[in-house]
C-alpha cells in the first residue's frame, strides 16, 4: 500500500467513525471489504450519494483492493474497522461474550 492508497484509507476509515449517511455509506464500502459475509456487502449505487472527495477516496481504495489480495486488518486497520463494525453492524456482537468481541 504506498502512501496515497493509505492516506485514502484513513481519510475513509475517519468518515465511516462520524454518524451521516455518507458515513453509513463509507462503512458499508469498508466493512464489506473487512468481512463480507458477516458484515454484509456494498451497494454500488451508494456512489451515487457521495461527495467527489469520497468518491475519489474510494476509486483509490477500490483499485487498491483489485491489485492486492489483503484485507485492511494486514495493514494494521482492525481496530478500526472493529470500531466501525460496533458503530454500523451492533448486531454482529450482541450475540458475542464480551471477553470473544
Amino acid at each position: 500500500m504506498d502512501t496515497n492508497q493509505r492516506q485514502a484509507l484513513e481519510r475513509l476509515i475517519a468518515i465511516a467513525k462520524k454518524n451521516t449517511g455518507q458515513c453509513r455509506r463509507v462503512a458499508d464500502f469498508l466493512l464489506s471489504w473487512f468481512n463480507g459475509p458477516v458484515c454484509g456487502g456494498w451497494g454500488v449505487t451508494d456512489v451515487w450519494h457521495l461527495d467527489r472527495c469520497i468518491l475519489n477516496d474510494i476509486r483509490i481504495v477500490f483499485d487498491f483492493i483489485c491489485e492486492d489480495t489483503s484485507y485492511p486488518d494486514t495493514f494494521g486497520y482492525y481496530d478500526d474497522l472493529q470500531e466501525i463494525a460496533r458503530l454500523w453492524r451492533p448486531q454482529i456482537f450482541e450475540s458475542v461474550p464480551a471477553a470473544q468481541a
